[in-house]
């Protein structure tokens, strides 16, 4: 522990409050008020609809912001408005950290000296989740969180559930579209996108369950952070990952890019090859509007580069199309019979294909795989080549 007087000027030099979002945690809000005011009083408290003796506990604070919500409007909208009234305040940074006692104020410190090292990131408190008492469902939430965030980001953290943060409040996005616990997933995985530094910094906690409550409704949330989950997957894969493929392309040279993160990357020769055979399957393949998902779903999972697998399946380009789907129509006339073989001229029409769908996927998916294949096994030798030619 620093000295009091050496602790205070590390909290006097950051521009920060802390905002403590509370429904119904009558039990503790007054112990976890009492230990952040030994730090700050920039403190602001959003009673989001509390049912119980919250209100009768806040009068004694009369010294601190509060909001009051008349009906409970979710922690995603406390948090909200918090940062809305801290940015009226002209904070630079806000602290969160829940009313339900898990927490210590002590920790408050180590987020002030973290951003100091690192400003304008985004700090997540991380949880030794294996220590006792902690409930097995917040292990698992936490996990699967865990590899969602990474999915998204490319970022590996070990705590994103955490609500002990610290938030660079002009950085945020303008915008949010989500009220309840979500929010707190949403916001640091776009948060994310927009270039912030986000990273964990290890905090003490305590679940002790006389005192703790919790409002995570198991059934209901999970819900809700299930469909976020697949709207922010789909955003990335659609948008941000090829986004950020050509901004790092742009910025490096796309010359320089395709040699160095390319054909010179770590990547084995093997695992070049196969995300070339990879971007070529997907690019022939029958699934489109669900190309770009299946393929980083499935660079993921088999860990191949993702900008090799991303250009390659670039051949459905647009004018390329209408000749895939012939030659798809023509290796699946030799699987699949057809009353109506197409004649690739302009008397071709959208109701000549749909009645050869059962032999336009056949085909597609014979010729996906072949291609993939061959294309596959002829870049593994080019490059196996190459490499040689480059240790001579």
């Amino acid at each position: 522990m620093k000295p009091i007087l050496l602790q205070h000027d590390l909290l006097d030099s950051v521009s920060f409050c802390v905002i403590v979002p509370t429904y119904n945690n009558q039990k503790t809000l007054k112990k976890v008020l009492d230990s952040i005011l030994d730090y700050t009083q920039n403190i602001i408290i959003v009673n989001d609809g509390s049912t119980d003796d919250t209100f009768e506990i806040l009068k004694q604070y009369s010294q601190l912001t509060q909001i009051h919500h008349p009906k409970n409007l979710g922690k995603g909208r406390a948090l909200r408005n918090g940062f809305r009234k801290a940015l009226e305040q002209n904070f630079e940074y806000a602290i969160t950290i829940d009313s339900d006692g898990q927490h210590f104020a002590s920790d408050i410190p180590n987020f002030i000296s973290a951003i100091q090292k690192e400003p304008n990131a985004l700090l997540i408190g991380s949880r030794n989740m294996t220590q006792e008492n902690v409930p097995k469902k917040s292990s698992f939430g936490n996990k699967f969180s865990n590899f969602w965030f990474k999915f998204e980001t490319g970022i590996k953290l070990e705590d994103t559930q955490s609500g002990f943060r610290l938030y660079p409040l002009q950085l945020l996005p303008k915008k949010f579209y989500t009220n309840k616990f979500e929010f707190e997933i949403e916001v640091i995985v776009r948060a994310a996108w927009k270039g912030i530094v986000v990273k964990n910094i290890p905090i003490q906690v305590l679940y002790d369950p006389a005192e703790r409550v919790s409002h995570f409704r198991p059934f209901r949330d999970f819900t809700r952070i299930s469909i976020l989950n697949t709207v922010l997957v789909t955003n990335a894969l659609l948008y941000i990952k090829p986004r950020d493929f050509f901004r790092r392309a742009k910025k490096k040279g796309f010359k320089k890019f395709f040699l160095e993160d390319i054909l010179e990357s770590k990547d084995s020769n093997f695992k070049k090859s196969a995300a070339i055979a990879l971007g070529i399957f997907i690019g022939f393949s029958p699934f489109w509007g669900f190309q770009t998902i299946l393929l980083f779903t499935f660079a993921a999972i088999f860990r191949l580069n993702k900008v090799i697998a991303y250009l390659t399946s670039n051949v459905s380009f647009p004018p390329f199309i209408p000749f895939i789907i012939y030659a798809s129509l023509q290796v699946g006339s030799i699987f699949v019979s057809s009353d109506a073989p197409l004649v690739l001229d302009s008397s071709i029409t959208l109701d000549d294909i749909q009645k050869n769908a059962t032999q336009y996927i056949v085909g597609s998916l014979i010729l996906a795989s072949v291609s993939a294949l061959s294309v596959g096994l002829i870049s593994y030798f080019l490059l196996t080549t190459f490499s040689k030619k480059q240790i001579e």
